[in-house]
């Protein structure tokens, strides 16, 4: 069982950073596609950012509404990604979630979520 859990949520004003973690159980971070969705009140689960294993090359993308302000990255040694959030708009309010993908034998799991407030 994979155990996915997120941290670094908060209230930050517009123009202002954040930095998300999502600690991993295991040494799957770099074995695994990780990911960051977002979802707000009413809305469906958007991804945000991907960084792909290294067997499927670690390549990072990133979503257009966020592309330029949002990096994802991963610590293999730490077993940790995390998704960096710079110039935070209202619209970036949502609850933010870690997932990780198991393509090799297939699976996916989830973290319990990070609230994001943005104020205008």
């Amino acid at each position: 069982q994979v155990l996915l859990v997120e941290s670094g949520g908060g209230l930050v004003q517009a123009g202002g950073s954040l930095r998300l973690s999502c600690a991993a159980s295991g040494s799957i971070v770099s074995m695994y596609d990780m990911a960051w969705y977002r979802q707000a009140p009413g809305k469906s689960r958007e991804q945000v950012a991907t960084i792909t294993s290294n067997n499927r090359g670690g390549t990072a993308f990133i979503a257009n509404s966020v592309k330029g302000r949002f990096t994802i990255t991963r610590d293999n040694n730490k077993n940790a990604v995390y998704l960096q959030m710079n110039n935070l708009k209202p619209e970036d309010t949502a609850m933010y979630y870690c997932n990780a993908v198991d393509h090799a034998r297939g699976g996916a799991y989830w973290g319990q979520g990070t609230q994001v407030t943005v104020s205008s």
